[in-house]
């Protein structure tokens, strides 16, 4: 570790990628198998990244004949701010699902989908909800619409992310489920249930 600038450890999102994989595993890997396992990055972008991980000591390496077999030193300083990297997304999950839990008007379904759970979206990507007003409030209501401008404004705040709601009441979801448009197969693909009724329920599962 650098002393002087000890923050400097986890410095690139190839550093980050090989230290959640050997985060999984106690089990040492070759830089051949954490390349293999890592969600982006080329063989050597990985070894690069390994050897400057392993000047820092936040990874351990060792000779194993022509390899080099690596795994996660969980001692080190680092390791504790590598956990909340690698918890964000559950937290984020966490975060929705009480927002909305305190909400005084219930929907009567909520949940994510598309490039957010899919783990495909970048920083320009918008963050897609679905939800179901429940019977009884019309799309109007001033605290319905307080309640979903104040979880856009916590999802902004939180992620830098802007939040796109596809919003619906009973009637239009008997539509979607009669009418099977595409948004309904990327639901029961993707979606994520935050509050309410699961998604299969809720849209009738597959025909």
């Amino acid at each position: 570790m650098d002393v002087s600038k000890p923050y400097s450890v986890i410095s690139s999102p190839l550093d980050v990628e090989a230290l959640l994989v050997l985060r999984r595993t106690t089990r040492p890997l070759t830089g051949r198998d954490v390349a293999r396992l890592a969600n982006r990055g080329s063989p050597a972008g990985i070894r690069k990244a390994l050897a400057r991980l392993t000047s820092h000591g936040i990874i351990r390496a060792e000779d194993a004949g022509r390899a080099i077999l690596y795994t996660l030193n969980r001692d080190h300083l680092a390791v504790p701010a590598l956990e909340v990297l690698a918890n964000m997304r559950t937290e984020f999950e966490r975060r929705l699902s009480a927002e909305i839990g305190s909400w005084s008007l219930q929907p009567d379904h909520a949940s994510l989908f598309g490039s957010a759970t899919r783990a495909d979206g970048n920083t320009t990507s918008d963050i897609d909800l679905f939800i179901v007003r429940p019977a009884g409030v019309e799309e109007d209501d001033p605290v319905w619409r307080e309640q979903l401008s104040r979880l856009a404004d916590d999802t902004f705040s939180w992620t830098g992310n802007h939040l796109a709601v596809s919003e619906v009441d009973l009637g239009e979801l008997r539509r979607l489920r009669r009418e099977r448009p595409s948004i309904v197969e990327d639901l029961l693909d993707t979606a994520l249930t935050l509050a309410g009724r699961d998604v299969q329920h809720v849209l009738g599962g597959r025909q």
